[in-house]
């Protein structure tokens, strides 16, 4: 059974542990730099109630996150929430993700977002397949947007109007 909570800061290491899985695993993010569980507690410790850390625990254990970001600093955006999603290894393919995003999109109409919006690696094909089965449509492709691993990499924008 699975369990959707607020992240709390005790939670820092499991989140660290996840994340950086995505980081290493080149598939999530142009994130390059590992975390540290001490980064991991200041990222929580620095967020605001509008921009909560869900964690997902089986037995107690956290095997997932998300988070509502901010999008832009900008007034004009307030409105809008850029969001993350990361599956432990051994978790993912068992629609762990699909109930984060869902909570994600719950949580984002609660705090008076109108649109949620990612920025996700063309290559990322499970990512891509949740987005879309949740109502997410593709805005479209920064090609070339970044490097990794000495290669450039294609960027694709999706939005949701909440």
């Amino acid at each position: 059974m699975i369990t959707l909570r607020v992240a709390t800061p005790d939670d820092a290491e499991a989140i660290c542990v996840i994340f950086n899985q995505g980081i290493t695993d080149r598939v999530a993010t142009l994130d390059t730099a590992l975390r540290t569980p001490a980064e991991r507690r200041g990222w929580l410790a620095d967020r605001d109630r509008r921009y909560p850390v869900i964690v997902a625990a089986a037995d107690g254990v956290i095997v997932g996150w998300g988070s509502l970001n901010r999008f832009n600093p900008r007034e004009a955006y307030d409105h809008v929430a850029d969001f993350s999603i990361y599956i432990e290894r051994g978790w993912r393919g068992k629609r762990l993700g699909t109930q984060l995003l869902d909570r994600l999109i719950e949580v984002a109409r609660d705090r008076g977002f109108h649109k949620m919006v990612l920025a996700a690696l063309t290559s990322n094909t499970a990512g891509l397949a949740l987005y879309s089965r949740a109502g997410f449509s593709r805005v479209g492709v920064f090609r070339e947007h970044g490097q990794l691993d000495g290669r450039w990499v294609d960027v694709l924008i999706m939005e949701k109007l909440l």
